[in-house]
């Protein structure tokens, strides 16, 4: 029994160092992000909140939902968000595959970029045969993750936690594997305000509209990257082909047709509007930029072109269009159509109601300016 207490007291004492040591770092943090805000140049924002956007345009809340770790596109999406001062990001969800290995790796991203702010949950885990690129960058992390559950955790000051708060922690790490919970309690507290952005399959998107299909109605809009209408996936030599299975409806035919049965307004830009290829020149652009988020795209792609043979140096930026899309919608302009998904996963146009709007042409020129100006501009830094 003595051995037994004696062991217990050595790992509570061993709790209470790593609690003081979690919060020595949460207020070093704080020091370094106002130290760097005040040491600002002269006529540039502080980039620790999204809220300082003063432009012409309005704010709009948003959630991106996505399948980053496979393809290299998401990771630009995301970068382009976190550059977006229009959106105010009310949390990332993860889809497809591994979703938890997924967090791990935006939780990686958001911490490099000073951004832990942002709320990551897990979405529904799936099966899946894709090669998950960038699964080292998520798996290699110095430090565990100190995510917003453990945050408000380190608050305490007693040990052991009160049961009040050990509770509340533990409802928190359940809530962050309910992705169709926090859209719907988002939608609910957020009504009419609310832009989802979808990168990915739509498991997550399916499962909202499943539990509660009149709070999804609450959404804005959702804008996603998906579809084939007249165009499928370019020949290796950029050849045109006739219209695909996209990979996004093909995982899951069936939350594309729930979602476009919903009456939510959808904007979708499919393989027509997005196959823009990042050449080599302003491929180097970005990652000779040096910023914390042009460091992360650096070693994602490199990880990216490691882990899959076969693929051409230029990445294809389907999912960023989707996010041009949401922030400057002139880049992408929308003709309504009705659109049939069948069991394979195919977006053919039939005669009816318009059930989606969609982008058949971009602005590719005006949408690589708007890339890089906000990832590697000179205001970037």
């Amino acid at each position: 029994m003595l051995r037994s207490a004696t062991a217990a007291g050595r790992v509570r004492v061993l709790c209470m160092k790593i609690l003081r040591l979690f919060r020595a770092m949460t207020v070093a943090a704080v020091i370094c992000g106002e130290c760097a805000s005040a040491g600002a140049q002269p006529g540039t924002a502080a980039r620790s909140s999204i809220e300082v956007f003063h432009g012409s345009g309005e704010l709009q809340l948003a959630i991106l939902d996505t399948d980053i770790g496979d393809d290299i596109d998401d990771a630009f999406a995301l970068a382009l968000v976190l550059r977006s001062p229009e959106l105010r990001l009310l949390g990332i969800t993860t889809e497809y595959g591994d979703t938890e290995l997924r967090a791990q790796l935006v939780e990686r991203y958001l911490g490099a970029v000073g951004r832990s702010d942002i709320p990551v949950d897990i979405g529904i885990s799936t099966p899946h045969a894709n090669v998950f690129t960038q699964a080292a960058y998520a798996q290699q992390r110095i430090l565990p993750p100190v995510d917003l559950c453990t945050q408000q955790l380190l608050s305490v000051s007693q040990i052991p936690v009160p049961k009040p708060e050990q509770d509340r922690y533990d409802a928190c790490k359940k809530d962050r594997h309910d992705v169709a919970g926090f859209i719907l309690r988002s939608a609910s507290e957020h009504p009419g305000q609310i832009t989802l952005i979808a990168i990915g399959p739509l498991f997550n998107v399916k499962a909202a509209i499943e539990r509660d299909p009149v709070t999804f109605r609450k959404l804005k809009r959702v804008v996603m990257m998906g579809g084939s209408v007249y165009r499928g996936y370019d020949g290796r030599n950029g050849e045109r082909r006739p219209p695909d299975a996209e990979w996004n409806i093909n995982r899951d035919p069936a939350g594309a047709k729930a979602l476009l049965a919903t009456g939510v307004p959808v904007l979708m830009m499919p393989l027509d509007s997005t196959q823009i290829h990042l050449e080599t020149k302003e491929r180097e652009e970005i990652f000779a930029h040096g910023s914390a988020l042009t460091d992360q795209l650096t070693l994602l792609y490199h990880q990216w072109m490691a882990g899959n043979d076969g693929h051409p140096p230029a990445p294809t930026l389907f999912d960023p269009v989707a996010v041009a899309y949401a922030v400057h919608p002139e880049l992408c302009p929308m003709k309504p159509m009705r659109l049939e998904v069948d069991d394979k996963g195919f977006t053919r146009p039939i005669e009816g109601e318009p059930n989606v709007q969609v982008c058949i042409q971009s602005d590719e020129s005006g949408f690589m300016k708007l890339l890089l100006d906000r990832i590697a501009g000179e205001d970037s830094r």
